[in-house]
């Protein structure tokens, strides 16, 4: 981090500083689930208190994390779950976030038409050759987002930068309202990226302003309940899954030796998200809060 940056930092950390405490328990984790079908978004509602929280919806989300949906697909899934929040992925392919001038074009048309659709945001990235926040870019995109909540994906936890250098390159785009990461780590719940989480999510409760954190990657069932234990006290009170896999095609006939070029199980088979792997996550989520808040209470007394 350079003097500079690190000066304007450390002004923003004091502003926040004598603000109220923000890691104060608030009603409950959000649980955030990404889905590319309608048959997932009603999965998702018949396993998740509702359907209350807030959905990621994407087009190809088994095949490299996903892509623009089409407009279609968000129609039916908004007509199917109305009252539930959808953030709209908007990524034009597949591979790296460094896009070429027409791919910015289609990222902005694509937000626009998810603007007027009813759209409650968009999640979306951009990273410059060298491997830090494209800030310049990303401006345009969520200035066209606007006044749509606008999340900053996973392609920060590939850029060059360390993680509070990049938290403040992105939170100073207004726009941005969360930054989904593992912590620079392949998963949210590994060792290497407990610290990181820690640094990030403390730092944007100490920034008025910032970019909030949005702890996401490997979580499931099994990681869950450490994941909370070692950052709800720290003000973590949002996460992310997909709480999905491979199901097998119903189809009967399959041409021996052809496919589309997927291979494995995507070959033939349809990612969905699994009512029972929701369902389990968000009992865990909920006794963790219930605990946590508990022994806030007793602590303050």
């Amino acid at each position: 981090m350079t003097a500079c940056v690190l000066a304007v930092f450390l002004a923003r950390v004091r502003q926040g500083l004598i603000e109220a405490d923000r890691t104060a328990p608030t009603e409950r984790v959000i649980i955030e689930v990404c889905i590319d079908s309608v048959e997932s978004a009603l999965a998702f509602t018949r396993a998740h208190r509702g359907g209350a929280d807030r959905l990621e919806l994407c087009g190809n989300l088994g095949l490299g994390g996903g892509t623009t949906p089409s407009l279609g697909l968000f129609k039916e899934v908004r007509a199917a779950i109305p009252q539930t929040p959808i953030m709209v992925m908007v990524r034009p392919r597949a591979g790296d976030f460094l896009y070429t001038d027409a791919e910015l074009r289609v990222m902005q048309a694509d937000i626009r038409a998810f603007k007027d659709a009813g759209a409650d945001g968009v999640v979306l990235g951009v990273l410059r050759k060298d491997g830090k926040v494209d800030v310049q870019r990303t401006k345009l995109l969520a200035a066209e987002a606007a006044p749509m909540q606008v999340c900053f994906h996973r392609a920060f936890d590939m850029c060059s930068q360390d993680v509070l250098t990049a938290h403040l390159e992105v939170s100073r785009i207004p726009q941005i309202t969360r930054i989904l990461t593992s912590g620079h780590a392949p998963t949210a719940s590994s060792p290497a990226a407990l610290p990181m989480l820690r640094t990030l999510i403390r730092t944007a409760l100490r920034m008025p302003s910032a970019a909030r954190i949005l702890v996401g990657s490997g979580i499931n069932a099994r990681t869950i309940g450490p994941l909370l234990r070692e950052l709800l006290p720290c003000g973590l009170r949002e996460v992310h899954l997909s709480g999905g896999g491979w199901v097998p095609s119903e189809m009967e006939f399959r041409r021996e030796g052809l496919g589309m070029g997927v291979g494995g199980e995507g070959e033939w088979g349809i990612w969905r998200t699994d009512e029972e792997k929701i369902r389990e996550v968000t009992r865990l989520v909920d006794e963790a809060w219930k605990e946590f808040v508990e022994r806030e209470r007793k602590r303050t007394e």
